[in-house]
């Protein structure tokens, strides 16, 4: 695993094999990152990377400068990366190890960038609770990404905006333009 760009750039990173995670690819995540680099200003958005695994995207967020981080998996061992990582390259990241679906039910923090990479073996209804739960954590025109299977289509879902598919994975974009008071 590398990181793509930013002040990290091209650091590599060596992920344990135990690990039970399926990463980004280099190739899918320096996509991705181009597609983001032309919406978002990196310095002034707070980012939620749910079901994190390695922290691959929380580390690529974190390298370009993002104003506030949060990695979120229930994996003990992918946590204890995550934080081992993140103290070597002195990132600050608000790491919780927590199931992700439980801690967007209680969460009440706001997020300008949701990205989620869950497990490819959900179902449509899983995919929608974790679509509904973080649009009540975004903010005004915040953005969510799912990384999903190239075989499930979330073109249905509220704010569903485009998706990109790169091999076997694709990204799902969902903007929320959110009402005064929502």
């Amino acid at each position: 695993m590398r990181i793509i760009a930013g002040i990290y750039k091209g650091r590599r990173l060596k992920v344990p094999k135990n690990l039970p995670v399926r990463p980004t690819t280099d190739r899918s995540k320096e996509a991705l990152f181009n597609i983001l680099q032309h919406q978002i200003e990196f310095s002034k958005t707070r980012v939620l990377d749910l079901f994190s695994g390695t922290g691959s995207i929380s580390f690529e967020f974190a390298s370009r400068g993002v104003s506030q981080l949060t990695a979120v998996d229930k994996n003990r061992y992918c946590v204890k990366f995550i934080k081992t990582t993140a103290a070597s390259l002195l990132i600050d990241i608000r790491i919780i190890q927590k199931d992700c679906i439980s801690y967007l039910e209680k969460d009440k923090g706001e997020y300008d960038l949701i990205f989620a990479d869950p497990p490819y073996d959900l179902s449509l209804n899983t995919y929608s609770n974790i679509i509904k739960l973080t649009i009540n954590r975004l903010a005004v025109d915040g953005q969510l990404i799912v990384e999903h299977f190239n075989k499930i289509d979330l073109s249905g879902f509220e704010g569903f905006n485009n998706s990109r598919s790169y091999g076997s994975i694709t990204f799902s974009f969902f903007t929320i333009k959110k009402k005064a008071g929502r």
